[in-house]
């Protein structure tokens, strides 16, 4: 589940920035606020990273996203991407729990059909 929540954290990063960059053409929006709301949603995708499988990671994982659909009240555009987040964030979780109980299957018939879980020395 790591591998696919990080994976999915990586890809917000990179398409809040991205945002960050149209939404600077809206004259609406001083470029300070956009980059104050994108910048910190960048930096905690980033953390978050490194602490998704800690106890209490994937709810961190869920009040980012939560926080990022609410910062779509000061730009606009993070209203439909937040939403998009929670999307990809529920299907990493979901879908990252089915491949850890598909590797621990895999692994424990393996070491169930050699007798053990070390190699056997030479």
């Amino acid at each position: 589940m790591r591998t696919l929540c990080a994976s999915t954290l990586i890809g917000e990063f990179f398409v809040i920035g991205f945002a960050g960059l149209v939404a600077m053409k809206d004259p609406g929006l001083a470029t300070s606020t956009v980059w104050t709301v994108s910048g910190i949603a960048m930096f905690l995708c980033v953390a978050l990273c490194g602490v998704v499988t800690r106890p209490g990671g994937i709810t961190l994982g869920w009040v980012l996203q939560a926080a990022l659909v609410a910062s779509g009240f000061v730009v606009p555009t993070m209203f439909f991407l937040g939403v998009v987040f929670a999307a990809l964030w529920w299907a990493s979780v979901h879908y990252g729990r089915k491949i850890d109980e598909a590797k621990a299957r895999f692994a424990a018939a393996e070491t169930g059909s050699t007798g053990s879980s070390t190699p056997d020395a030479v």
